[in-house]
């Protein structure tokens, strides 16, 4: 399906399901698809699930506009108003998650009943004050490093029919990371600590036991910013965890949804 965001940007999104409103976000440079194990248990506990492709990713549209994030929360606002949505759980992996401290940085909670951030820190750069960057990303080497590959993502391989969806989408919209630079630039360049400390919903940190970007301590001392911060690490996963680990992920998250009834 297609969106028009106020800046012109179309973007491409699903929408399948019925019942209470869940809207899934992919990291930088990822496709929806990746969530396909996610969206199917959703459906069949009778949720309705919208996934985005960001500008620049997946499906939807290549721009220079908007390269930073809170254009991409600002999309995500737009999107769940053209649908009339509110009371969303907000799940987010990697970039995703951001996209979600992004939106509450400028709405507050909004349209949204509670976040779950899958294997992403608020603060991306180590320094003196924090311990939990992306790999060795300190300010020394920001932003040179992020020009270097980041190296496999995954510590447990997904299905071979689900790593088939994605190359087949991937093979139809490569995804240009020269071009998304600046994005990952602003993406990384962000502390979120203080909006976390603020956050009026609940706030589920899952965290892969195996991540190859993040040290999986960061979860419980962020978790320990918010005022109803939860976390839960997945055995045997890496950063795509929902990916990697379907059945206790959907788990984990089935038993946190349940405590938002």
């Amino acid at each position: 399906m297609k969106f028009k965001t106020s800046d012109h940007v179309q973007l491409d999104y699903s929408d399948v399901g019925d019942g209470h409103p869940v809207l899934l976000l992919t990291g930088i440079g990822a496709y929806k698809e990746i969530w396909q194990p996610t969206v199917t248990f959703l459906v069949q506990q009778g949720y309705r699930v919208i996934s985005l492709d960001a500008r620049n990713q997946g499906a939807s549209q290549r721009t220079f506009k908007g390269q930073r994030m809170s254009r991409h929360a600002l999309d995500v606002e737009e999107l769940l108003t053209s649908l009339n949505l509110n009371e969303v759980l907000g799940i987010g992996n990697s970039m995703g998650a951001s996209t979600l401290f992004a939106y509450a940085s400028l709405f507050g909670a909004g349209r949204f009943k509670a976040f779950v951030d899958i294997d992403q820190s608020p603060k991306m750069i180590a320094d003196d004050n924090w311990d939990f960057g992306f790999k060795n990303l300190t300010w020394g080497n920001f932003p040179e490093m992020l020009n270097l590959p980041f190296g496999r993502s995954t510590v447990t391989p997904v299905t071979e029919q689900l790593r088939q969806m994605v190359k087949q989408t991937r093979d139809k919209h490569p995804y240009d990371s020269a071009r998304n630079l600046a994005f990952l630039t602003d993406h990384a360049f962000q502390d979120w600590r203080d909006v976390i400390s603020q956050l009026s919903i609940p706030l589920l940190i899952v965290v892969g036991e195996k991540s190859p970007y993040f040290n999986p301590k960061f979860a419980e001392v962020t978790a320990n910013l918010a005022p109803q911060g939860h976390t839960a690490q997945i055995k045997n996963a890496g950063h795509i965890v929902m990916s990697e680990q379907p059945a206790l992920f959907n788990e984990c998250l089935l038993q946190f949804m349940r405590t938002l009834m």
